[in-house]
């Protein structure tokens, strides 16, 4: 048989993804280290300012075991062994993204929620409820229609009795009335990994697997981008770039010819990029195709300096001429977002950024009237009609949610 196909066949593909939310330091990366056993800031200047700067991905297996959480996750196994010696039963996989916090890069944050399941929100124990970036997440992920939320209530090492029911009261009080009314909030020390089995067994029962329809042609949002050859890389061992990211449906399989958009902009249009897979990585394990649910790794025939740096973010893979049009210009049905202390207005002229699927392009406010809006971009943008988008603005020197649309069309851009 195959070497190839039994890899496949063994392998167990992601049914979720889940994406934390939360203020800068309040620790979710290590919230994420703790379900995972891997640090997944790898990025040198996350590395030397402490802080996730992009979104960091990672797989957790959930086993099940016995206690009180029966679900265990794979940062608490050791040797294929439960906390308590008993052998630990594998039953499923998720992908966890982990976006940062800190306000400037909002924006990446806001990226990550367009296609998730669920979401962990992560809030310092140690800090008032709500802090800046916990509020601005927390509209995001309502904006996105995100419903499975779990609140993983972290640094609870650091305070008192007294001071951990203020906090769990604040965060009670924050979401009373929302969507998230009623969601779980799991006291934790990431650092400590105390509760984290309970996080993890909350995690399985409020985030279920997803639908996937491997039968459409396929989708993929692009968040990162690669060149993956070493400095001094001989001409004869150079490997093509690599595209990371998501499929929202159908699957790719190793062989198959893409194309991404929007591609090479050629004087003032766009001129989509074929190439054609030669390998695919989830994780550090190879397979034969790429499915819905997880995070994935394509090895391309692209020029690794198109990929380097991240430089096709934003970007959608799919069968050659059948992805979404690429714009210029958005027209959108337009919702401003009325907050207590933040001027929501948009002007005409004015510069926004606009998040829409994986991408974030700022722009200028061509038109305003009644329910719609025009704006015009600065680079083009791969787009489905109908989808979701985001508008942020600078208020008071800060990054801030000022409103949502859905896309109705615009000006296009491709050759």
């Amino acid at each position: 048989m195959d070497v190839a196909l039994v890899v496949m066949q063994e392998y167990t593909y992601p049914d979720s993804i889940i994406i934390t939310a939360g203020h800068v330091d309040h620790g979710k990366t290590t919230v994420v280290q703790a379900l995972s056993g891997e640090w997944v800031a790898r990025h040198s200047e996350e590395v030397k300012r402490a802080m996730t700067i992009k979104l960091g991905y990672t797989n957790i297996d959930l086993y099940e075991c016995g206690g009180d959480y029966p679900i265990i996750p794979i940062g608490l196994i050791k040797d294929g062994k439960c906390p308590d010696g008993s052998e630990a039963r594998f039953i499923r996989r998720v992908s966890i993204l982990d976006a940062p916090g800190h306000e400037v890069l909002l924006s990446t944050m806001i990226s990550g929620i367009s296609f998730v399941d669920g979401a962990i929100l992560v809030v310092d124990a140690s800090t008032q409820v709500p802090q800046p970036q916990t509020e601005e997440h927390f509209v995001a992920l309502t904006i996105m229609g995100i419903k499975g939320l779990v609140i993983a209530q972290n640094k609870i090492d650091l305070v008192n009795r007294d001071k951990a029911i203020e906090n769990y009261m604040q965060i009670r009080n924050f979401i009373k009335g929302t969507w998230a009314e009623g969601s779980p909030i799991i006291p934790i020390s990431a650092l400590h990994k105390v509760n984290i089995d309970a996080l993890a067994s909350t995690i399985n029962n409020i985030i279920k697997p997803k639908a996937i329809d491997l039968g459409k042609p396929p989708i993929m949002y692009v968040l990162r981008s690669f060149n993956v050859n070493k400095p001094g890389t001989p001409p004869s061992k150079l490997v093509g770039g690599v595209l990371g990211g998501t499929l929202l449906q159908g699957r790719i399989r190793v062989g198959d010819e893409i194309e991404v958009r929007p591609g090479l902009k050629l004087g003032d249009r766009y001129v989509p990029i074929r190439t054609k897979v030669v390998s695919i990585a989830i994780g550090n394990q190879s397979v034969e195709e790429a499915r819905p649910g997880g995070l994935v790794g394509i090895g391309t025939l692209l020029d690794p300096a198109l990929t380097k740096a991240d430089a096709l973010v934003g970007s959608v893979v799919g069968e050659p001429g059948k992805l979404y049009p690429v714009y210029g210009s958005i027209e959108a049905e337009y919702h401003p977002i009325s907050r207590k202390g933040v001027d929501s207005t948009i002007k005409v002229g004015e510069p926004v950024m606009v998040i829409l699927g994986a991408a974030s392009v700022m722009g200028v406010v061509r038109s305003l009237r009644g329910g719609a809006v025009t704006i015009d971009l600065r680079r083009g943008v791969c787009a489905q009609e109908g989808s979701k988008l985001v508008v942020i603005k600078q208020v008071s020197g800060r990054w801030r949610i000022v409103g949502w649309g859905v896309l109705k069309g615009g000006k296009t851009l491709l050759d």
